[in-house]
């Protein structure tokens, strides 16, 4: 069989996971990563420098970069001086956003310098803020939602930000589009800005999402699997398959659409990638 092209959507650790799961089981792999945070180093640059927030890229192309010096460089973290709490790779790539106004050139070019497997892509060409409407109001900013409880929904500012056509592009071409695991609204749903989620909508792709384990102090406390499907649902992923723990209890109106799986490692609430991969590697088999 061929091997598929996957497109996976999110930020932070999760989208990490999901990459170094599924890193040398596709032919291609693209990441499609938010860039609205804008708490700790990512938060001070964007504020200083008014560029698209780097951390999750810088996290998702150390992800994909082979095991060494280049990979640890990225991640590495000043602890002294005026940089202090920012990690290296995220003052690389301001240097590189000064240089060059075009975020997916930048990506391009360090994936070619670290030897990255796969492409890192910015869900967005221009900076942008996560706004939740809450059963206490409206709440702007990643670090603020995900401080918030009771989300109804997410929206945009810009509402309709710039989508690179590269990423248009490589979720209309990809064979699955899988989304999550993560903080549900600032990281799975953080990239899904109206461009994106239409790109979903219009590619033959099989979507595939993978639930988080447990809910999440405040951003998702008390949700269950059905709430986590129902959220990205109401933000635009119909997903063709959902990937759930085999402890979840999987809601009537989703079970011919949910495959369960062992997950967890000693961590019960993260997934493990050697399981993550394993399951979705029999997602992607089965077409």
């Amino acid at each position: 069989m061929t091997e598929p092209a996957v497109v996976a959507i999110g930020g932070g650790h999760g989208l990490s996971a999901v990459l170094e799961a599924l890193v040398d089981r596709c032919a291609a792999l693209t990441a499609v990563v938010s860039v609205a945070d804008d708490g700790g180093s990512s938060g001070r640059l964007r504020r200083d420098l008014a560029i698209v927030a780097p951390g999750d890229m810088r996290r998702c192309l150390a992800a994909l970069a082979p095991p060494g010096l280049a990979s640890d460089a990225l991640e590495h973290r000043f602890d002294t001086g005026v940089l202090a709490g920012h990690p290296a790779g995220n003052v690389l790539l301001a240097a590189m956003l000064e240089l060059e106004a075009d975020p997916v050139v930048v990506m391009d070019t360090l994936v070619e310098m670290v030897g990255a497997r796969g492409r890192v892509l910015p869900a967005t060409a221009e900076p942008v803020d996560l706004i939740a409407a809450t059963s206490r109001g409206t709440v702007k900013g990643q670090v603020a939602v995900s401080e918030s409880r009771a989300i109804d929904s997410i929206r945009y500012l810009p509402a309709n930000p710039v989508v690179p056509a590269a990423v248009v592009e490589s979720i209309i071409a990809a064979d699955a589009v899988i989304v999550g695991p993560g903080s549900l609204y600032t990281s799975v749903l953080a990239p899904v800005v109206p461009g994106v989620a239409a790109a979903i909508e219009a590619t033959k792709a099989t979507v595939i999402y993978v639930a988080n384990l447990a809910d999440e102090a405040s951003e998702t406390d008390g949700y269950d699997l059905c709430d986590h499907i129902d959220a990205v649902v109401r933000h635009g992923v119909v997903p063709d398959v959902v990937i759930g723990d085999r402890s979840a209890v999987v809601p009537d109106t989703w079970l011919d659409r949910v495959q369960t799986f062992e997950l967890t490692g000693e961590d019960p609430d993260v997934h493990d990638p050697q399981k993550l991969g394993a399951a979705l590697a029999s997602i992607l088999a089965a077409g």
